[in-house]
């Protein structure tokens, strides 16, 4: 289910390619599985159509999602998703740490707050 919050600064079509992101990666919507039509989830959330067209569009051209004139747009291959996800925070990861190296923090520093991360993404699981 998408949530928008119209106080947020972000755009809204912004919000909704974040949410269908997040409902891909989770796999709440399963591989080629059909999303709403714009259409109907404009009318769902009371936004304008060409809202939902241009998160819709964007998705595709990142890779998310697929459409088939005449049928709809459906879910991008999970694995595919999670690879081209993958590779965009990779780069931003690249980005930040070479800002980061700018700013002088030793790799040392950084190597022990990668390790506190993985640490406690290992609690949160186990």
């Amino acid at each position: 289910m998408l949530h928008l919050n119209y106080r947020d600064a972000k755009p809204i079509y912004e919000q909704i390619k974040e949410g269908i992101r997040h409902l891909l990666l989770t796999n709440a919507i399963a591989a080629d599985e059909k999303l709403p039509s714009v259409r109907e989830l404009a009318s769902n959330l009371a936004i304008n159509p060409n809202t939902i067209q241009r998160a819709y569009k964007e998705l595709e051209t990142e890779g998310y999602v697929y459409s088939m004139k005449g049928k709809g747009t459906f879910a991008s291959a999970t694995d595919f998703i999670h690879k081209s996800r993958e590779q965009e925070l990779l780069m931003t990861f690249d980005d930040v740490v070479t800002e980061l190296f700018v700013l002088e923090v030793s790799k040392e520093e950084l190597g022990s707050r990668l390790e506190n991360l993985k640490q406690g993404r290992m609690e949160k699981d186990g």
